[in-house]
């Protein structure tokens, strides 16, 4: 009982302390919304550019041409050898036929000659491969390539490694301003927050001498920074919520066709609302314990 009494107390103190401290609180709570804004900026941007990202990855796979000389049990102890490498996910079978019927397509008009060669199909039977790591694409070509009754194997040779690295390089850039941001952040409201406590070190020396001690001194301090950071992160979250809404809400009817696709709003939007709430109210406790600490040692 005398902890929620405790407790109670010294969440008043703290709201009485953002009250009677004005401006120092319009300050650290525009310093929060300020950086996560961009925060949650990058944090759409990033994630959007990583599903695209996954997609592409996802898309990648070995077409094994089979040689035109394998008949049917030729084909399945083929099938059966690619289906034993551990780090196979799938392996369809495409036949001739559709292979030449899906060239046609992706030809359009300009693929009507290619009609004549119905009757006498001069393409390969393939095997589609998927891995169930993309990164393994390589290796997996690699070692179909030695198997019996493979005419050609591609994957995109070059191609691939290319992208993995691109994609890898644009994820750690990413994921490295976030941090930049969260950091800059932090530091801007550990300052603005010492300079509130060091308006008030008379009142933490007094408290000291008195007998506090440095917890019950701490608590209304933790939880100011705690609500600085949650105020803090509501603008942000509205921002994500209705601007990611009128993207999404926009971009669709030209994305349903396209090769770029945009993250469902829900639940995606709440599950960055949710982590902004988290990170504002890391960034309001860190900057109020990290200034505080210094002025309890009287």
């Amino acid at each position: 009982m005398n902890t929620i009494n405790s407790l109670g107390r010294h969440f008043k103190e703290s709201l009485k302390s953002l009250a009677r401290n004005t401006w120092m609180t319009f300050a650290s709570i525009s310093a929060v919304t300020v950086t996560l804004i961009l925060v949650g900026t990058f944090i759409v941007i990033m994630m959007n550019l990583n599903n695209f990202a996954d997609n592409l990855e996802n898309d990648v796979e070995v077409r094994v041409h089979i040689d035109l000389t394998a008949d049917k049990a030729a084909q399945d102890t083929l099938r059966q050898e690619i289906e034993r490498i551990p780090e196979i996910e799938s392996v369809v079978f495409s036949s001739k036929d559709k292979e030449l019927e899906n060239l046609i397509k992706s030809l359009g008009d300009e693929g009507e000659p290619f009609q004549l060669f119905q009757q006498e199909n001069p393409l390969n039977d393939v095997f589609i491969v998927k891995a169930k790591d993309p990164h393994d694409t390589k290796k997996i070509a690699e070692e179909i390539e030695t198997f019996k009754n493979t005419a050609k194997v591609k994957y995109g040779q070059g191609e691939v490694e290319k992208l993995f690295k691109v994609v890898g390089v644009s994820r750690n850039i990413g994921l490295g301003l976030i941090i930049g941001l969260v950091f800059t952040a932090m530091f801007l409201i550990s300052n603005t927050i010492k300079i509130t406590i060091f308006a008030r070190r008379r009142e933490i020396e007094i408290m000291k001498l008195v007998g506090a001690t440095n917890g019950f001194i701490r608590w209304p301090f933790f939880l100011e920074g705690l609500l600085l950071g949650i105020f803090g992160s509501v603008i942000p979250i509205l921002v994500v919520i209705f601007s990611y809404n009128l993207i999404y809400t926009w971009a669709l009817p030209y994305l349903q066709d396209g090769f770029f696709e945009l993250l469902p709003y829900n639940p995606f939007v709440f599950q960055v609302s949710a982590l902004l709430l988290f990170i504002g109210a890391l960034i309001g406790v860190w900057g109020s314990l990290m200034s505080v600490r210094k002025f309890l040692k009287v």
